[in-house]
């Protein structure tokens, strides 16, 4: 776990300039909100509206940033408002929260822009709970997002907008279908469902910290699409919180909500947050509890009682999220795993495609768009795959086809940035003999999604560059139709 946060290929150092933007940015809004006379509570709302800027506005543009980034105070400001005006009605408050649940959860059909929204709107409702948001209050946290959305974009887009010398981000679209069999349709059910259970069993162990509960079953439905994917979540959930807990015992509970050294300790969470979040879920669910502690610590209120009690609370959350994707329309994790993977042997195929069409002379081909969107497709097939190696997987045989089938592709997507390269380089020579090559590839690609038993190994491998790369891709995918058509009670690709 360590040296997947610590090792993990971090291209561009992206993730590191995301991380180390994510405190300028925040740290900027909750100073704004500071001089503009809000209370702690605006500060901290401020705070979480400038992190949901940073952290969950994906689209692929920077032009579509900005208009997600514009659109976000339109719907949380009316969630806002329905929270703290229903602070007083429990069963309404309640039911509409299980609403922008299951809204926030069907907007993902929409996108990435979609799936921006309806974060929003839920933890917008969620700090409205944290902070036992009041009518009164109203004006004052409405002012602190609308400050704290501009603080924020004014760093993203302005000061540090990074994504400007990069090119646009391929966004893999979830597995299509219609009504139900839909997986964004089916996840919206599921988690009003899971809430459902962590909102009533939550208010059970605790009537003034319940929402922690709903807040754990959100997250696991949040960027997975199959049960299997829900349930290793789940289990990272839960590791992280428990760390966290154990950090926040070490760290947060003697600094005493010390101001000084509180906001220091928030800064590292922040960046730590954002820095562990693409490549480890217990690592960001590590930093997520521990940056919540610390902000029990400065509304006074933190305590290892407080600390258990979180514990409790995911843990029903995570209990609700588990038996909602085991029991309510369940997707397999079968399902979700065939798609992603046919998706990226097709990509490989166009990828192949364009390299070979520049090879041969083309001024207009581009294989870059297609390496990186490649890249987009096989961390979802990872993400897919993770229940299948997981370490508490008892299906041997699946796990090491599946952890086989991770690595060819691997080999497949390093064959394909080498022949991008290849081709990219202006002193390459035009040569067609990588077209019969290409044409073994697209063979190859075909039998795998098409279900053909047999695929035909390559020749020896040739000297030149561009065909050496075309022989490692050819050999790549003949040696993956073993893994993905190997009988099994439950395949890993059209068994």
């Amino acid at each position: 776990m360590l040296k997947r946060v610590f090792v993990a290929p971090d291209p561009g150092r992206v993730r590191l300039r995301f991380a180390a933007r994510a405190v300028p940015g925040i740290g900027l809004a909750v100073v704004v909100c500071g001089l503009a006379g809000h209370s702690l509570a605006g500060a901290v709302t401020g705070g979480l509206a400038a992190l949901l800027v940073l952290f969950t506005v994906a689209d692929p543009t920077v032009r579509g940033q900005a208009v997600t980034t514009a659109l976000l105070p339109a719907v949380g400001l009316p969630v806002l408002a329905a929270a703290a005006e229903l602070h007083a009605v429990p069963v309404a408050r309640d039911l509409v929260f299980l609403a922008v649940v299951g809204t926030g959860v069907y907007a993902r059909r929409w996108g990435p822009r979609g799936h921006s929204l309806g974060v929003f709107a839920f933890m917008t409702f969620f700090v409205a709970q944290f902070l036992h948001a009041t009518p009164g209050q109203l004006p004052e946290l409405s002012a602190a997002v609308l400050l704290s959305v501009l603080c924020a974009a004014a760093v993203r887009f302005g000061l540090w907008c990074y994504e400007r010398r990069l090119p646009p981000a391929p966004v893999p679209v979830p597995p299509a279908g219609t009504g139900l069999a839909r997986v964004t349709t089916r996840q919206a059910v599921q988690a009003t469902a899971g809430a459902g259970f962590a909102l009533v069993v939550g208010q059970l162990v605790s009537g003034q910290r319940w929402y922690w509960a709903v807040g754990a079953t959100w997250w696991i439905f949040v960027n997975t699409a199959s049960r299997g994917e829900a349930l290793v979540r789940g289990f990272r959930r839960v590791l992280g919180t428990v760390i966290g807990i154990g950090l926040g015992l070490l760290v947060a509970v003697p600094v005493h909500g010390a101001p000084v050294p509180t906001a220091v300790l928030v800064a590292v969470a922040v960046f730590g947050v954002f820095y562990s979040a693409a490549v480890s879920y217990t690592w960001m669910m590590l930093w997520v509890t521990f940056l919540a502690e610390l902000l029990y610590g400065l509304l006074g209120v933190l305590s290892p009682g407080l600390l258990a009690l979180r514990l409790t609370e995911t843990g029903v959350g995570a209990l609700g999220a588990v038996l909602a994707v085991l029991f309510v329309l369940p997707v397999t994790t079968h399902l979700t795993t065939d798609a992603w993977i046919q998706r990226a042997l097709r990509c490989v195929h166009a990828g192949t495609a364009e390299a070979a069409a520049r090879l041969a002379g083309s001024t207009t081909a581009d294989p870059a768009p297609r390496v990186a969107e490649l890249e987009q497709l096989l961390g979802r097939v990872r993400l897919s795959v993770a229940p299948l190696v997981h370490p508490l997987n008892p299906m041997l045989g699946r796990k090491r086809r599946a952890r086989r089938v991770l690595t060819l592709l691997d080999d497949c997507a390093r064959e394909i940035r080498g022949l991008a390269a290849v081709a990219a380089d202006p002193q390459a020579s035009h040569d067609a003999r990588p077209a019969a090559a290409f044409w073994r590839v697209e063979a190859a690609v075909e039998a795998l999604t098409r279900g053909s038993a047999r695929i035909a190994g390559p020749a020896e491998p040739p000297m030149e560059p561009a065909l050496a790369h075309l022989h490692g891709l050819e050999r790549a995918l003949a040696e993956l139709a073993e893994p993905l058509r190997t009988p099994s009670g439950s395949p890993l690709v059209g068994a």
